[in-house]
């Protein structure tokens, strides 16, 4: 029997801002990079972008499973979509969608990849690789810990290049250095995430970043992360003068200044203020990728 209602909360569609923002980020390295864009590829990106989507939340939830189980503190963005713990799915039924989703991707890839963009389906594998690395054995990096590093890589690298190469249609003219923030802000977002759930993660095995570190310097190396990948602006726009770099630092460490005075307190078992603790650092970061990419449409507009 079709359940909408329970497809809609396994999407998770809140986790499409982690997906699309990389995405878009790509997209307008490339409108800088090279005065050309095309809609018809956007739109063929954020297809590619939610297949994405569907990959990772399914095997996370299949993969997650037990420790979903038990998580009691879990919030919005964290403990997975809460439909096998609730019974509203069966496990079978979303390792199977999982399955249909990663098909559906890479065919999509290889679609593109006739269409003129002969390396999609590398960047498509690449996506696969570390949704499977972060997930399964032999790496299980969620479990064993430094899963934080393929989010980074994931997020940070791949989303970015699906972006610049779907419309670009080539790497020439990629900022590279461009990357290397968004891999931190990547990082930061799997720690964020992590937080809530610590107690069933210890409980479970599960080697997260603030299980590994503690929550508190978890949180504290979140907000050193973004704060330094804020500092990172002029890798992302070469040339830019200081007084733009500080338009674009006072928004996104104002937001995040609002998390510092929880940095004590917000830890998972109190639920409340571990939830506006992440909303808030995870705002900022996403704040910072868009400004990034508002002056990057910018400077492709008025070169």
């Amino acid at each position: 029997m079709i359940q909408p209602a329970a497809w809609i909360q396994a999407v998770r569609p809140l986790a499409q801002l982690n997906i699309a923002l990389p995405l878009l980020f790509g997209q307008a390295l490339a409108f800088a990079a090279l005065g050309r864009f095309s809609l018809g590829w956007m739109y063929l990106a954020g297809l590619f972008g939610l297949l994405v989507q569907l990959v990772i939340v399914f095997v996370n939830d299949f993969a997650d499973r037990e420790t979903d189980r038990i998580n009691t503190t879990f919030a919005r963005f964290s403990g997975g979509s809460r439909v096998l713990p609730e019974g509203k799915l069966s496990p079978a039924l979303l390792r199977r969608a999982a399955l249909v989703a990663l098909a559906a991707m890479m065919l999509m890839s290889v679609a593109v990849g006739f269409a003129g963009r002969p390396w999609a389906p590398v960047l498509a594998l690449a996506a696969a690789l570390l949704v499977w690395a972060y997930n399964h054995p032999p790496l299980r990096l969620a479990y064993r810990g430094n899963g934080e590093l393929a989010q980074g890589l994931g997020t940070g690298v791949v989303l970015p290049l699906v972006g610049y190469y779907f419309q670009a249609g080539t790497f020439t003219g990629l900022n590279w250095a461009a990357l290397v923030p968004m891999v931190l802000l990547g990082y930061v977002g799997n720690i964020l995430t992590a937080l809530p759930d610590v107690p069933s993660d210890k409980a479970s095995g599960k080697l997260s970043y603030p299980v590994r570190r503690g929550q508190w310097l978890a949180r504290r190396h979140a907000l050193e992360l973004l704060a330094m990948a804020t500092a990172m602006s002029g890798l992302v726009l070469p040339g830019l003068p200081t007084w733009g770099a500080v338009v674009i630092a006072v928004p996104v460490l104002g937001v995040a200044a609002l998390a510092v005075p929880l940095l004590g307190s917000a830890d998972a078992e109190n639920r409340r203020e571990c939830e506006r603790f992440v909303m808030l650092a995870a705002g900022a970061s996403q704040l910072l990728v868009l400004l990034w990419a508002l002056v990057l449409v910018g400077r492709g507009l008025f070169g």
